[in-house]
C-alpha cells in the first residue's frame, strides 16, 4: 500500500492582503506535531526587505538553483524571481501538508504540478489594500495603483476558498487556522 500524499495548501492573494502576518500568526499555533509544514520561499529580495521570512538569494543564485532542479515550483514577478524548495515535493511524498506562500500567475503551473493544490485566496477591501499598501512603504502611487487594478481584475477559480481579510488580525487568523485544519485535520 502507498503511502498517503499530504496536501499542499497554496494561499495567493494581492499585496496588502495580509498574507505574511496572517501565516505568522497561524505558525505560532500549530502544535509542532500537527503534521503541517510551512515552506519559506527563496526571493531575489534582500533579507531585510521586512514582511515574509525568505530566504534571500541574489539573481545569479536563484539561477543557479532553479537550473540544478532545486526548486519545486519557480515563477517572476514584479521584478523578483521566487522559489519552492524540493523540499515541499519530499514532505508531501511523506504525508506532511504543506503551507506555502504561493502566486495567482503561477496558480495554472503549481495546480499542474502539484494535482491536490488546495487554494485559498486571501484579499481586502480596495481601501485596506491601498493603506496597507501605502504603510508598508515599498513604492509609489503609480505601483500602488497597478497593484489594486491587479487585485481587482482577479477572479479567484472554482473551488479555490475566499477569506477576507478587512478586520483584526485574530479573527481572519482563526479562521485560516480552521481552513486548515478541515483539510485533512491533522492539527
Amino acid at each position: 500500500m502507498a503511502a498517503e500524499t499530504g496536501a499542499l495548501c497554496y494561499v495567493i492573494g494581492p499585496s496588502g492582503a495580509g498574507k505574511d502576518s496572517l501565516l505568522a500568526y497561524v505558525r505560532q499555533r500549530v502544535p509542532a506535531d500537527g503534521g503541517l509544514m510551512f515552506a519559506h520561499r527563496y526571493i531575489t529580495r534582500p533579507a531585510d526587505a521586512g514582511g515574509e521570512n525568505h530566504v534571500a538569494l541574489s539573481p545569479e543564485e536563484f539561477d543557479q538553483r532553479e537550473r540544478a532542479g532545486c526548486f519545486a515550483l519557480a515563477w517572476r514577478r514584479n521584478g523578483l524571481a521566487y522559489g519552492l524548495g524540493a523540499e515541499v515535493g519530499l514532505w508531501l511524498a511523506q504525508g506532511l501538508d504543506v503551507v506555502v506562500n504561493g502566486s495567482r500567475s503561477s496558480l495554472p503551473l503549481a495546480v499542474r504540478r502539484f494535482p491536490g493544490l488546495r487554494p485559498l485566496w486571501i484579499t481586502a477591501s480596495p481601501e485596506v489594500l491601498a493603506a496597507r499598501l501605502r504603510a508598508r512603504g515599498r513604492e509609489g502611487e503609480e505601483a500602488i495603483a497597478r497593484r489594486l487594478a491587479e487585485a481587482a481584475s482577479f477572479v479567484p477559480p472554482a473551488g479555490c476558498a475566499v477569506l477576507v481579510n478587512d478586520g483584526a488580525l485574530e479573527l481572519a487568523g482563526e479562521t485560516l487556522l480552521g481552513w486548515l485544519r478541515a483539510q485533512r485535520r491533522v492539527l
